[in-house]
């Protein structure tokens, strides 16, 4: 087992800028779940973990040449407030076309999504509702990044995020695909009727909502209303929640 080197360390710290990645072809994972879970669904370029973990995990030595960092390399090349044991570093796949949609299977849809925590939340939360496509607009975070990565929670393992021109790729869906959007005012999403069990479902950035141009591809319209009705609450949702809340009100219709 080899020490990390300088320029190991140089490299995966630098993997925290979008650039960087795009320029390596390469992006990390962080922490024991998280790597655990991603492992096999990425190629793998170094595991860099401290002595501690590779003696609780000896068997992931033999997936690639095994580095061993102190803890306070750990804490120089981490891209999250608190070093993590183990740190995977991943070849960035290859970006793929949209995939064609069929009516009955349900997408999300971004538009704008900065947040790297709220796409985390917004990939694991797909993942939980049996979702596995989400398209997102080019301006929308990039999925690669290390703390939307960590809030995946492994789910970037199983769900795939297409970056695109949304508004176009919404155009070009068959008219048998609904595009559900999220809007104030919008129907109320529990009692909307003939929801699902397909369809692409569009949540907005989280202050500006969903744009004009993505809003026009919308063929409906629907809200989260508040409870009890009427009565004084916040100004809105996180869009991560209301993605969740969302799904919930998608699949509930298949019980």
């Amino acid at each position: 087992m080899q020490e990390i080197t300088q320029s190991l360390r140089k490299l995966i710290a630098s993997l925290d800028k979008a650039r960087n990645r795009r320029r390596e072809g390469l992006f990390a994972a962080e922490g024991t779940k998280c790597v655990l879970d991603t492992i096999g669904a990425f190629r793998l370029r170094h595991l860099v973990a401290t002595s501690a973990w590779w003696q609780e995990h000896p068997e992931q030595a033999s997936r690639c040449e095994a580095v061993l960092a102190r803890p306070a390399d750990m804490e120089r090349i981490t891209a999250l407030s608190t070093p993590p044991p183990v740190i995977a570093v991943y070849d960035l796949p290859e970006e793929r076309p949209v995939p064609a949609i069929a009516p009955d299977e349900l997408v999300v849809a971004l538009d704008c999504v900065q947040d790297p925590g709220n796409l985390g939340t917004i990939v694991r939360a797909a993942d939980w509702m049996g979702v596995h496509t989400i398209l997102a607009s080019r301006d929308t975070v990039d999925i690669f990044g290390a703390k939307a990565v960590q809030a995946t929670m492994g789910a970037i393992s199983r769900v795939k995020v297409y970056y695109c021109d949304l508004a176009s790729e919404l155009a070009l869906l068959d008219a048998s695909v609904p595009v559900f959007g999220t809007f104030l005012g919008g129907e109320n999403i529990y009692k909307a009727q003939q929801l699902g069990p397909g369809g692409v479902l569009v949540m907005g950035n989280e202050g500006r909502g969903v744009s004009d141009a993505v809003a026009a591809r919308c063929t409906r319209r629907l809200t989260i209303p508040s409870w009890p009705p009427g009565s004084p609450t916040s100004e809105s949702l996180n869009v991560g929640v209301a993605t969740a809340i969302a799904l919930a009100a998608f699949r509930s219709r298949l019980f």
